[in-house]
């Protein structure tokens, strides 16, 4: 699936990724608000992670071959050093994934990576969603009958401190999507 990835990423617009159910495509490009969001969580992660640690933001993606998923977080939290790769990052290596939630396809980051991000092994996933001015953040993997999952849900709302991981950031003057259709509040 990863081949049919790379062949069509270039020739369609959005962005892919891989499940076990198959390939994610989410249509629309991100807007405004979402990158403006995921930039402003990159700077404000990069402001309290040591120097060794970068949020990172686009490729390469993060995948685990024998799982069978490939994911691209927004902003991944990840040593420099182990960014020293070549087509994709170990999951292992990734101490945080953040997501902005997408206006066109939320159930991926609500549903689809709360379930794959446990189950490849990121230690830490913080949902930030324009659409409500809400988010959570999702620790402490156990084992379940249905795989492994999150045991601790921290929610939150826009304006107040968040702690991911080891870090704490503020959520103050995060964008919002307007009525569902991208615009700023």
């Amino acid at each position: 699936m990863r081949d049919v990835v790379e062949a069509t990423e270039d020739a369609l617009p959005g962005k892919f990724e891989i499940t076990r159910e198959g390939i994610v495509h989410d249509l629309l490009s991100p807007n405004g608000p979402h990158e403006l969001t995921r930039a402003r969580l990159r700077k404000r992660l990069e402001d309290v992670l040591p120097q060794a640690m970068v949020a990172h933001t686009g490729k390469p993606d993060v995948a685990d071959e024998a799982q069978g998923i490939m994911r691209r977080p927004d902003v991944m939290v990840i040593a420099e050093a182990d960014m020293e790769v070549g087509e994709a990052f170990d999951p292992l290596t990734i101490r945080a994934a953040v997501e902005v939630v997408s206006r066109s396809n939320p159930d991926n980051d609500w549903i689809g990576k709360v379930r794959d991000y446990p189950l490849i092994g990121i230690p830490v996933y913080a949902v930030f969603d324009p659409r409500t001015g809400t988010g959570a953040v999702l620790t402490d993997i156990h084992p379940t009958p249905e795989g492994p999952r999150y045991a601790t849900r921290k929610d939150f709302v826009y304006g107040e401190d968040v702690t991911i991981g080891d870090w704490t950031i503020p959520t103050d003057n995060l964008p919002r999507y307007k009525d569902g259709t991208g615009e700023q509040h």
